[in-house]
């Protein structure tokens, strides 16, 4: 009887197993971070939504999405390691802007008031390697404790048709759809107040 198959390393050997996402440490990311970061993203915006979009709007996804260093500085964006390499990346926001990165047309860096506005979920991105492995889930749950820290009883989020099935999972309600530059974007809304959805 035959084993399961073994899954190489991008070097050609024989890759380790799977370690749960619950296993592997998470922080809060620091100005340093940035270039892996970046590098993250540039690696799973075309792998992880080819399944959705076509070529023209991958290439203009690069205009709505990525890095928005507030977010660094404000404290609120997570990291999670496998060893020394970036598996994930995401957070939250407690400003007005809802998504895009330090280049991305509309942003808003007023602070949201948690009375009345939802907290924003933001950049969340997987290595495309470690796809449903729970480090979305992972980066969600520490991004939605940390928003009802701090008073947030509401968290929205624009998400990538790649990313929609797994907001959904997690208790995420279609609220809107829109357009950027050609990229289809879903908003969602949850309820994430100590009485849950």
């Amino acid at each position: 009887m035959q084993g399961e198959p073994r899954t190489m390393s991008q070097h050609g050997e024989p890759a380790a197993p799977p370690v749960p996402a619950g296993d592997l440490p998470i922080r809060l990311a620091t100005p340093a971070d940035a270039p892996a970061i970046e590098g993250l993203m540039a690696l799973a915006i075309p792998a992880l939504l080819a399944p959705f979009l076509t070529p023209r709007q991958i290439k203009a996804s690069f205009a709505v999405m990525g890095l928005d260093t507030q977010l660094i500085a404000d404290g609120t964006y997570f990291l999670i390691h496998a060893g020394a390499q970036l598996v994930g990346c995401g957070g939250w926001s407690r400003r007005a802007t809802l998504y895009g990165g330090n280049h991305t047309a509309g942003r808003d860096a007023r602070l949201l008031d948690p009375a009345t506005e939802a907290a924003r979920i933001r950049a969340m991105y997987t290595h495309p390697g470690f796809v449903r492995r729970g480090i979305g889930r992972r980066l969600l749950d520490a991004s939605e404790r940390a928003a009802r820290s701090e008073g947030f009883t509401r968290a929205v989020l624009s998400a990538t048709l790649g990313g929609e099935p797994l907001y959904r999972a997690c208790g995420y309600r279609e609220t809107g759809r829109t357009v950027d530059q050609g990229v289809p974007l879903v908003v969602m809304e949850k309820r994430i107040g100590a009485d849950g959805q």
